[in-house]
C-alpha cells in the first residue's frame, strides 16, 4: 500500500473480538488521559475510542466524553459494557459511529484525545490534515489535543525494509481469551521507508487445553509512521501549538530514541 492510497479504518473490525482480553493489562496510558481530561474540565472527545478501555475510566472520573470510532465491531463491544455501568457514569458517555477524518458533531470540546496511537491509522498527508482541521474545528478556543504514537526506531525500521520481517522463533506476546483458551501472537512487518507505511499482520493462534491450535487468525495492521519534527511542522500548519513533549506517560520530557511521542497541544 502507497501513500496516496486511502485506508479502510473498518479493518479494526478483525481486532474486536480479542481486543479486550488482548490489552486488559495496558494501562500505562489509562491515568494520563484521565488527567488530561479533568484538567480540560470537559466536554472531552475520544477519536479512536475502540472498546471504551480509555473512555469508560474517563467518565468515571466525572468528565463528560463522547467517543467516536469508525468500526462497528468495536463499538458493539462498547456498548454492550454501558448497561454494567453505574448510572452517573452510563451518563456522561456518549458513543458514535464515525471517520476522524470528516466528523462534524455540532459540538466543541476542552479537550480532544486519541489514545494508543490511533493517529497513525491516517495513511496520508491529506488524512491527517483532515484529522487535525475536523479537531481544530471542534475544540474552544484554547482547548488542547493529547495523543501520543511510537517514535519510529531506525534501526528496527532498516532491518525489515527490504523484506517481511520473518516469524520470530518465540511469540512476540500471548494472552488468554475470553473463552479460556491461551492465545500466541506473532506479528511479522514491513516497513516502506518511501512512503513511511508499516505493514503487519498479527497472526493468532488460538490453542485449547488440550495443546491443538482450534483456530488462526491473520489480522492486517496498516500504518504511517511520524518523525518528531514532522508532526510539529504539521501541527504547525493546521493551527496548534506545542504545549507539552513527552517520553513517558508520567510527564517525563522527550529524551531517548525508544520513548514514546506524547503531545499535548493546544489550539493557537
Amino acid at each position: 500500500m502507497t501513500s496516496n492510497q486511502s485506508h479502510d479504518l473498518s479493518e479494526y473490525d478483525a481486532h474486536a473480538e480479542d481486543y479486550d482480553a488482548r490489552f486488559r493489562g495496558y494501562t500505562a496510558d489509562i491515568a494520563f488521559y484521565v488527567e488530561e481530561a479533568v484538567r480540560a474540565g470537559g466536554p472531552a472527545l475520544e477519536l479512536g475510542c475502540g472498546t471504551g478501555r480509555v473512555m469508560i475510566p474517563v467518565a468515571e472520573a466525572g468528565v463528560e466524553v463522547v467517543g467516536l470510532d469508525v468500526s462497528p465491531a468495536m463499538l458493539d463491544r462498547l456498548r454492550a459494557k454501558l448497561p454494567t455501568l453505574p448510572e452517573d457514569v452510563r451518563s456522561r458517555i456518549r458513543v458514535l459511529q464515525g471517520d476522524m477524518r470528516t466528523f462534524d458533531l455540532g459540538q466543541q470540546f476542552a479537550l480532544v484525545y486519541i489514545p494508543f496511537r490511533a493517529f497513525l491509522s491516517l495513511l496520508t498527508v491529506g488524512d491527517q490534515k483532515a484529522t487535525l482541521g475536523r479537531i481544530h474545528h471542534h475544540l474552544r478556543d484554547g482547548g488542547r489535543l493529547a495523543l501520543n504514537f511510537f517514535n519510529p526506531a531506525l534501526d528496527v525500521i532498516a532491518g525489515a525494509t527490504k523484506r517481511w520481517q520473518p516469524f520470530f522463533e518465540t511469540p512476540r506476546e500471548a494472552f488468554t481469551n475470553e473463552d479460556g483458551n491461551r492465545v500466541m501472537v506473532w506479528n511479522p512487518r514491513h516497513y516502506d521507508t518511501v512512503n513511511q507505511i508499516l505493514e503487519s499482520f498479527l497472526v493468532n493462534e488460538e490453542i485449547d487445553a488440550s495443546g491443538r491450535v482450534v483456530d488462526r487468525q491473520y489480522i492486517p495492521l496498516t500504518l504511517r509512521w511520524i518523525y518528531r519534527f514532522e508532526f510539529e511542522h504539521l501541527l504547525a500548519a493546521c493551527g496548534f501549538e506545542v504545549e507539552a513533549l513527552y517520553g513517558t506517560f508520567d510527564r517525563q520530557p522527550f529524551t531517548r530514541e525508544e520513548q514514546e511521542l506524547i503531545w499535548v497541544a493546544r489550539k493557537a
